[in-house]
């Protein structure tokens, strides 16, 4: 790994776990030492267990992320509305890589236009592809892409929803998911009504001091009502514990506050209005979640 890693002396470069790692098996280095340190701490020190024995190394892109969640049969690709995830730990795209930090929908800079030229480059190059193997997909079929000034770029593959993506793109969803994903595994999407609501969604994470790497748990929530909600806002729950009627934080991302709104400054506004009110020791957030594309 050291020695490709000679071989291209091109940074920032990007190495990844080549198994599975909850969002955070990435690391980004600016140099030739820390990405030394990363490949010695992924493949000799455990850092995500088996999953890092072997890593991938890749190319650094410079673009703007999307995340395009997408019903499939097999035979056409449906896209839901596209959103962008925000996955480094702290303002302006600052510290390590985490499962994502928040999320906003629709993406502003996933246009019609560019939206046509991802369904005949990617979208149905994919599944035509992955049915030449032998091996047709039903389901949700999600796609990682960067935005560059050469084109759209697949950063990864997912056979499934996202999280924090799922938390904004299904309150847009314009049609019933039960019919929808029926059709999908039964091979007659072409048969319902997938479409998408007017307005945005907004999704901010709030997480425990520490996280990605390690933080304590146990930790009292305050500005939850008796179901775990708040005024204005859904509040989806990834790592709390209920004791007595009171929650407390129990893992790194805890809640997922998110809102709708009739333009993206006002689901974000709503959104950040209620979680200045939730919170817990070293409880933490990004503040700047949907900035760079208002």
């Amino acid at each position: 790994a050291i020695a490709y890693l000679d071989a291209q002396n091109r940074y920032p470069t990007v190495i990844k776990a080549d198994g599975l790692a909850l969002g955070k098996g990435v690391v980004i280095p600016e140099n030739r030492e820390d990405a030394v340190r990363a490949i010695h701490s992924m493949m000799e020190e455990g850092q995500f267990g088996e999953s890092g024995r072997r890593v991938v190394i890749e190319e650094f892109l410079q673009g703007i992320e999307v995340s395009v969640l997408s019903f499939t049969d097999g035979k056409i690709v449906v896209p839901m509305v596209a959103s962008m995830d925000h996955k480094r730990a702290h303002d302006h795209d600052e510290g390590l890589n985490t499962g994502g930090m928040g999320t906003i929908a629709p993406h502003p800079l996933f246009t019609p236009e560019v939206e046509a030229r991802c369904m005949k480059e990617i979208f149905l190059p994919t599944i035509e592809a992955m049915k030449k193997e032998g091996r047709e997909f039903r389901g949700c079929l999600y796609f990682g892409l960067m935005l560059c000034a050469d084109g759209p770029k697949v950063i990864e593959y997912n056979c499934r929803f996202g999280d924090p993506e799922t938390q904004v793109v299904l309150p847009l969803l314009d049609g019933d998911l039960l019919d929808i994903m029926r059709a999908t595994a039964e091979g007659r999407l072409s048969d319902v009504a997938v479409g998408r609501k007017p307005g945005a969604a907004a999704c901010v994470i709030i997480a425990s001091g520490g996280y990605p790497l390690s933080y304590q748990k146990g930790y009292p929530i305050h500005g939850l009502d008796a179901n775990g909600q708040a005024p204005g806002v859904t509040v989806y729950h990834a790592g709390t514990q209920c004791r007595d009627g009171q929650y407390l934080n129990n893992g790194g991302r805890v809640l997922g506050v998110t809102a709708v709104g009739e333009t993206l400054r006002q689901a974000l506004d709503t959104a950040y209005c209620a979680v200045k009110a939730i919170g817990f020791q070293d409880s933490f957030y990004r503040t700047d979640i949907g900035a760079k594309v208002l």
